[in-house]
């Protein structure tokens, strides 16, 4: 297992988990998903840590309140979200991009899986994901 580091842009909010990122990701295309480009990595929430700034999170929930989207109040980058799903319980959702020093080769081989949010068929592709 590896453990990752992130952060966000400033700074302020610093996080590590441990999990694979060859493990497979994820892209959506639901209407959160496309206006902020999520790329995710989904683990458990036993394998996050947050590490600091827990006082300059704040969150951001819609529709069912299932997931609350944490984000940095100072420069506004969106790292992780926890959530429960039906189809996995409880969990958190990394920002891939968010983590620190991954080199652009392994970001690159990442395997992506990408799910329909929009119609909300999360174990189907969209049928364009080009731009995901």
């Amino acid at each position: 297992m590896t453990t990752y580091h992130g952060s966000c842009h400033c700074n302020a909010v610093r996080f590590e988990a441990d999990f694979e990122l060859a493990d497979g990701t994820v892209r959506c295309n639901c209407s959160i998903c496309s206006k902020t480009r999520w790329w995710g990595a989904m683990i458990a929430p036993s394998q996050f840590r947050l590490l600091a700034g827990d006082d300059a999170l704040t969150q951001y929930t819609f529709g069912a309140h299932l997931q609350r989207h944490q984000f940095c109040r100072h420069c506004g980058v969106r790292m992780f979200e926890f959530g429960v799903s039906p189809l996995r319980g409880a969990f958190v959702a990394l920002n891939v991009m968010t983590l620190d020093g991954v080199p652009d080769e392994v970001l690159a081989a990442v395997p992506i899986r990408y799910i329909d949010g929009r119609d909300e068929r999360w174990l189907e592709a969209p049928t364009v994901t080009a731009y995901l």
